[in-house]
């Protein structure tokens, strides 16, 4: 049935006192705070350490997580963990999640089709993001690309300007007040995805990896 309402949110599957990631996965697996669930096989939530210092947010899982459950485990989740190893960052200390849990695609014969989504997808998606913050409690988020930028820092947001450049946050960001967590720091980067399409691969694989040894240096 095609969706014709305003998405409703997530706010009434995430649980009111979550006491694990592992619960608010759990909890996220029946989300339908829009409709991005209906034609995806299943929500695709963050993993990675549960007091981690580094935070990842991408933007939405492909088809490879999409099919999977675990986010950044295609092509460029590949070329991320290259990325992360050659900026000396310990996985360990790494926790990974994108800002909307479900694949937005176009389907094109048998095909899936990446679909960038709509600011409507990411709102209704934040409170998922905002609970993951809130148990989490990071010295440092790793923005990966513009849609998750502007999730976090606004629509005016340009990975461009600001790109490898520590910065205040969430009192930077677009609703600070939903993000109870003491006062951290971001660093934007592009997303592994952009060096996959590079012309100059190379030099993108590079900057990439510069910008992590950034973030790498804030929290060691």
């Amino acid at each position: 049935m095609p969706w014709t309402e305003a998405p409703v949110g997530a706010q009434r599957w995430v649980p009111p006192h979550p006491r694990s990631i592992d619960e608010l996965k759990s909890a996220a697996a029946d989300c339908q705070g829009c409709e991005l669930h209906e034609n995806a096989t299943q929500t695709v939530f963050g993993r990675g350490a549960p007091h981690a210092k580094i935070v990842f947010v991408g933007e939405q899982p492909g088809d490879i997580e999409d099919r999977q459950g675990l986010p950044f485990v295609g092509p460029a989740g590949r070329l991320l963990r290259e990325a992360v190893d050659d900026a000396g960052i310990d996985p360990a200390d790494l926790y990974i999640t994108n800002s909307v849990k479900h694949f937005r695609f176009e389907l094109r014969g048998n095909r899936r089709i990446h679909q960038n989504p709509g600011p409507a997808h990411i709102t209704a998606c934040r409170p998922w993001l905002v609970s993951e913050f809130a148990l989490l409690k990071p010295e440092l988020v790793v923005i990966l690309g513009a849609t998750a930028g502007k999730a976090l820092l606004g629509p005016s947001f340009r990975v461009t300007r600001s790109r490898g450049q520590l910065m205040p946050w969430p009192a930077s960001a677009q609703h600070p007040e939903d993000f109870p967590v003491a006062e951290i720091q971001a660093l934007a980067t592009i997303h592994p995805s952009a060096v996959l399409r590079a012309d100059d691969r190379e030099m993108a694989y590079r900057g990439l990896v510069d910008d992590l040894r950034v973030a790498g240096a804030a929290v060691a």
